[in-house]
C-alpha cells in the first residue's frame, strides 16, 4: 500500500510540476514575442519593404504546419522565393540534399536576392512571432513540419507533437544542415523528454550565439 501512495504522490507531483512548466512557458512565451515584435519593428519593416520592391508577390508567406497533437495551422515566415516556387520544386526533387521526407537543396534557384540574406540570418523566421503569440507555436520546440512530411514519419517520431512546435531547438544550434533526418528527428524526442524551464532558457541563449556566428554555440 505504501508503495502504491508514493506512486500516486510522484505522478502527482510531476503532474504538477508540468502544469508549473507549461504556464510559466506561456507567460514567457506570450512576453517574449511581444518584446520581440516591438523591438524588431523597424527590422520587420524594412525587409518587407525590400520584399516587395524586388519580386511579384506577398510579403508573408503562409503555410500549413503540424502543431500540437497533430494540429495543422499556418506558420508565418517572410517571402524569400519566388511566387511559383511550390510548381518549380516539383522539377528539382531530384536533387533533394536532406535524407528523409524533407526538401532543401544548396544554392536553390527559387531563392530571391533579399531571400538569401534573410534565410542566412534567419530573419525569414521573425513573422512567426506572430504564431507564438497567437499560441500556435512556442518560442522553444521542435520546428513545425508539413502535413505530408509528417505522413512519411515513423511511429517514434509522432512522439515530437505533443508539445509546441518552437522558433528553435536542438537541432538550430547543433548544426543544422549538417545533421541528417533521423538524427534530427531524436534530437526533437530527446527536447520532449528532457524539456524544463532551465533547458528552454539555455537553448534560447545558444540560438542568439548561432545568429551572430559564434561555431561554439553548437
Amino acid at each position: 500500500m505504501d508503495n502504491i501512495n508514493i506512486n500516486i504522490n510522484s505522478e502527482a507531483e510531476k503532474m504538477e510540476s508540468r502544469i508549473i512548466y507549461n504556464l510559466s512557458k506561456r507567460f514567457i512565451d506570450v512576453m517574449g514575442s511581444l518584446a520581440g515584435i516591438i523591438i524588431l519593428s523597424p527590422i520587420l519593416l524594412i525587409v518587407g519593404i525590400l520584399i516587395k520592391l524586388e519580386s511579384k508577390g506577398p510579403i508573408i508567406f503562409a503555410q500549413k504546419r503540424v502543431g500540437l497533437n497533430g494540429e495543422e495551422f499556418k506558420m508565418y515566415k517572410f517571402r524569400s522565393m519566388v511566387v511559383n516556387a511550390e510548381e518549380i520544386k516539383e522539377k528539382l526533387k531530384e536533387k533533394n540534399e536532406m535524407s528523409g521526407p524533407m526538401f532543401k537543396i544548396k544554392d536553390d534557384p527559387r531563392i530571391t536576392k533579399v531571400g538569401k540574406f534573410i534565410r542566412k540570418t534567419s530573419i525569414d523566421e521573425l513573422p512567426q512571432l506572430i504564431n507564438v503569440l497567437k499560441g500556435d507555436m512556442s518560442l522553444v520546440g521542435p520546428r513545425p513540419s508539413l502535413p505530408n512530411e509528417v505522413k512519411e514519419f515513423e511511429h517514434w517520431m509522432l512522439e515530437r507533437l505533443e508539445v509546441k512546435p518552437g522558433l528553435t531547438c536542438f537541432w538550430q544550434v547543433m548544426g543544422r544542415n549538417e545533421i541528417d533526418f533521423e538524427n534530427w528527428m531524436k534530437l526533437d524526442i530527446k527536447y520532449v523528454n528532457e524539456r524544463s524551464f532551465l533547458l528552454d532558457i539555455k537553448l534560447i541563449i545558444k540560438t542568439f550565439f548561432v545568429l551572430f556566428g559564434d561555431e561554439n554555440a553548437r
